[in-house]
C-alpha cells in the first residue's frame, strides 16, 4: 500500500542516493522544498509525480547543484553531496538531462555528443558507440545540426549525451514534455532502455500515469514535501492519489 513520507526506509547500505529532509530554494526568502526526501537504491527506476508547482523539478535541480539547499543533506553512494557543483557531480557519475535547452542546436549530433564527453574525451568513440547501439537514429544522423532535429530526437540526444560519462545515475526533468503521444511513448520506452543498462534513474513527470507504470517506485509531492510513496503499480490505484493528483489520467492506464 502506498505511504506517508515517514514510512520506513531502505537500509542506507542498500542506497545509492539518500535524500534526508532537505529544504531550498531559488531565493534565500522562499524555500520551494520542505522537509523533502527520496531514496534510491542501485539499478532502481524512481518517478517523482504531483501538481504543477509541487516542487518537483526543483528537487531535481537540488540534486544536481543547481538550486541551494539550505537544510537536510544529500548522501551518493556513502558521500555526503549536498551542494556540490555540478561538474563535480558528473564527475562522479551522476548524468542531468534539463526539460528545456538540452541540446547545443548548432553543433551536429557527434559534437553534442562529444561536449558529453568533455571530462574524458579519449573515451569518445567507445562511449559514441555504445551510446548509438542504444539509440541508433542518432548514429544515421551523426552529421546533422540538433537545431533541425525533431522534438523526440532532440529528446534521445540529451539523453545520449547524458550517457557519455557512463553515468550510474540519470536525473531526467520532464522528458516528455511538448511532445506527441507517440513521442511521449518513445521516451518512456527509451528511458526503460537506459535503466535496463543498468543505470539507475529518477524521473520528474507531468505524464504521471505512464511514468508510474514504468517505475520501480514513486513519490508524489505537493507543496514541497512528500505527500505520498509506494511501488508505482501502488501509486496507480491507490483512490487517494488518483482523485487529488492524477484525475483522469490513472484511468486511462
Amino acid at each position: 500500500m502506498t505511504t506517508d513520507a515517514r514510512s520506513a526506509p531502505l537500509r542506507s547500505s542498500e542506497l545509492l542516493i539518500h535524500v534526508d529532509g532537505i529544504t531550498g530554494g531559488y531565493s534565500s526568502d522562499v524555500d520551494i522544498l520542505n522537509d523533502c526526501s527520496l531514496e534510491l537504491a542501485p539499478g532502481e527506476l524512481i518517478a517523482i509525480i504531483g501538481p504543477n508547482g509541487a516542487g518537483k523539478s526543483t528537487l531535481l535541480k537540488s540534486l544536481f547543484g543547481l538550486v541551494r539547499i539550505r537544510s537536510g543533506k544529500v548522501m551518493y553512494d556513502g558521500e555526503e553531496i549536498t551542494n556540490l557543483k555540478a561538474h563535480a557531480l558528473v564527475e562522479r557519475g551522476i548524468g542531468y538531462v534539463p526539460q528545456n535547452n538540452n541540446v547545443f542546436p548548432s553543433l551536429t549530433i557527434e559534437e553534442n555528443l562529444e561536449m558529453g564527453a568533455f571530462l574524458e574525451p579519449k573515451a569518445f568513440e567507445e562511449r559514441f558507440e555504445e551510446v548509438v547501439e542504444m539509440f541508433p537514429r542518432l548514429a544515421e544522423r551523426r552529421s546533422q545540426r540538433a537545431g533541425a532535429l525533431s522534438g523526440g530526437e532532440r529528446q534521445m540526444l540529451a539523453m545520449g549525451r547524458a550517457l557519455m560519462m557512463k553515468p550510474r545515475v540519470i536525473l531526467l526533468d520532464e522528458p516528455s514534455a511538448g511532445l506527441s503521444p507517440a513521442l511521449q511513448d518513445q521516451v518512456f520506452v527509451n528511458t526503460k532502455k537506459i535503466n535496463s543498462a543498468g543505470v539507475s534513474v529518477i524521473m520528474v513527470e507531468q505524464n504521471a500515469s505512464r511514468c508510474l507504470q514504468i517505475c520501480d517506485r514513486g513519490y508524489v509531492l505537493d507543496q514541497g514535501t512528500n505527500a505520498y510513496t509506494g511501488t508505482g503499480r501502488e501509486l496507480l490505484t491507490d483512490p487517494k492519489v488518483i482523485e487529488l493528483y492524477l484525475g483522469t489520467l490513472a484511468k486511462a492506464h
